[in-house]
């Protein structure tokens, strides 16, 4: 039996916070439904037509931070640059919770407090400031 990956979906509050975030990353909409009877949207999110998706679930009636279960770690990118990644990142407003002072990973988080590993495609970039004397802050 061949097992194909299709998706990992997260619940979010604000999707066009959400949608902006994911944009910032390079993700791009692929396809959205919205379902009345449900009072919900599905929007999903892939670097490319046919790559792996993210799935977007917004409950139009929920209000409150969903927590963050047990079995859910992070999602994780390749990214051609993080110090770039990083930079625009930082730029919009977005904290860098572990900053990517090797040059390989960096840890951020959506504005739904999903954590957000990002990793250095290929070799590790040289370390650069301000990135490698950053310090981590707060969860990731």
């Amino acid at each position: 039996m061949a097992l194909e990956y299709l998706h990992t979906m997260i619940r979010v509050r604000d999707l066009d916070a959400a949608l902006a975030f994911f944009s910032l990353l390079g993700l791009e909409e692929q396809r959205r439904r919205d379902v009345p009877g449900g009072r919900f949207t599905l929007v999903f999110l892939a670097t490319e037509a046919g790559a792996p998706e993210l799935e977007l679930t917004h409950n139009w009636d929920h209000d409150e931070p969903y927590s963050v279960g047990r079995n859910f770690g992070h999602l994780a990118y390749a990214v051609d640059d993080i110090y770039e990644v990083c930079e625009r990142l930082q730029r919009a407003g977005v904290e860098i919770l572990r900053p990517p002072r090797d040059g390989h990973m960096a840890f951020v988080r959506s504005p739904d407090q999903i954590s957000i590993e990002l990793l250095q495609r290929g070799a590790a970039l040289p370390p650069r400031e301000p990135w490698s004397s950053m310090a981590n802050q707060g969860e990731w």
